[in-house]
């Protein structure tokens, strides 16, 4: 059913179902494909939603991403009040500046990486499960599965002390809620920075085998502010997005018995059904924030410098002039084209990763757990709506 959609929009958030995004993102891409949208603090920007327009806004060298990402409850500074981007925090910033601090990162995150550290991640998966088998049902496969394995896996590569771990998690379990409160948030933030800066000064003197030891060692000379910055974006991008896509791909898949099936009969198809699975959830929930550094036109519309863009991932994920069937969940479909990931030159580093870990992570789970079923009825999984940063779901009952 078609509904009056205001003019300039609010950023659509609520969801009827627990796997779709907000039903409006469909009538926008059919009639209002480039919506003016008003931002937290009154300001008005553009809300992209069809598939084509997202990839080729995310691409434009016109536009740069902000320190700040919009969602409903964060207000953007203006544009004379632009924050100073942290050493280090190479996500928001454009080359050449991003590119000399990606091109060192980038090598810890190729496929070939990867497969060094294969074996190591599948005891990790192999111990976390074995832990929750031992618990028994019911248990959370968030606390058990979704959020230790991810945990586990970048904190090892970066070199955190094993008992300083829950403090780092908790930390950035903190920044990534919206309703953390301006003091905890604070509190948070200084223990991740404080705590990376007493980790990167024990480091310049006593180098591990470990990524921080690697970028202080490195033939670009890096200073200890920029690998604090650095092993702060990693810690952040690298724990909570995949962990939400193990615990919110879970619950796709318990929901979709005929899916799950053609899946544990076979298992060729995981390549597949991990893409799928990132495309039709799409946890980057609120879109990636960009704004326009000079004048340009997306999809029609002109949008002048210094204006914001938000680019709703979830859209164009979802877009039927790309997908046949959006909105059906089809672990067959091959490489779908997505951007889950984001595209162009602040694409996801960490991609390669976050596939192997869920590739690894479900074939384990289905394998060790084949009668994997949710213990309480599904409308009493609590999702991640408006309070977090990334969508998902903040427990998932299980018995076996």
């Amino acid at each position: 059913m078609s509904m009056t959609l205001p003019d300039p929009m609010t950023l659509p958030t609520r969801r009827d179902c627990p796997f779709d995004p907000p039903e409006e993102y469909a009538q926008l891409r059919a009639e209002r494909p480039m919506s003016r949208l008003r931002l937290p603090g009154g300001r008005v920007g553009w809300l992209v939603t069809r598939y084509e327009d997202a990839r080729a806004a995310l691409a434009d060298p016109r536009t740069s991403p902000p320190l700040i990402q919009v969602t409903p409850a964060t207000e953007l500074p203006l544009p004379e009040e632009e924050l100073d981007v942290p050493p280090g925090v190479f996500s928001a910033l454009d080359p050449p500046e991003q590119s000399r601090y990606r091109r060192q990162v980038s090598r810890y995150f190729t496929r070939k990486r990867c497969r060094e550290i294969q074996p190591r991640l599948e005891q990790i998966i192999d111990e976390q499960l074995t832990g929750m088998i031992e618990h028994g049902a019911p248990a959370d496969l968030v606390e058990w599965f979704a959020q230790p394995i991810p945990a586990r896996v970048i904190a090892e590569m970066l070199g955190l002390p094993e008992r300083e771990r829950p403090d780092y998690q908790s930390w950035i379990l903190a920044m990534l809620s919206l309703d953390t409160a301006e003091e905890p948030l604070r509190e948070a933030r200084d223990g991740l920075y404080g705590g990376l800066a007493e980790l990167v000064r024990d480091r310049r003197a006593r180098p591990g085998d470990d990524i921080l030891s690697d970028l202080l060692r490195g033939a670009t000379p890096l200073t200890d502010e920029e690998v604090v910055g650095i092993g702060a974006l990693l810690l952040i991008a690298g724990l909570e997005t995949t962990a939400n896509m193990l615990g919110l791909g879970a619950f796709t898949l318990l929901q979709h018995p005929g899916q799950l099936a053609a899946l544990q009969a076979d298992e060729s198809l995981f390549d597949t059904a991990v893409e799928e699975l990132l495309r039709y959830l799409t946890i980057v929930q609120f879109g990636l924030t960009r704004t326009a550094r000079e004048d340009l036109e997306v999809a029609g519309q002109k949008v002048r410098a210094g204006e914001t863009l938000i680019i709703s991932l979830a859209s164009a994920n979802r877009d039927p002039a790309v997908y046949t069937a959006p909105n059906r969940l089809d672990l067959g479909r091959g490489q779908a084209p997505h951007l889950a990931f984001g595209h162009g030159v602040h694409q996801c580093l960490g991609a390669q990763l976050a596939r192997m870990e869920m590739k690894l992570a479900f074939g384990a789970l289905l394998r060790r757990l084949p009668r994997l079923r949710l213990a309480v009825p599904a409308e009493q999984v609590p999702t991640a709506g408006e309070d977090k940063v990334f969508y998902g779901v903040h427990s998932l009952p299980v018995a076996w």
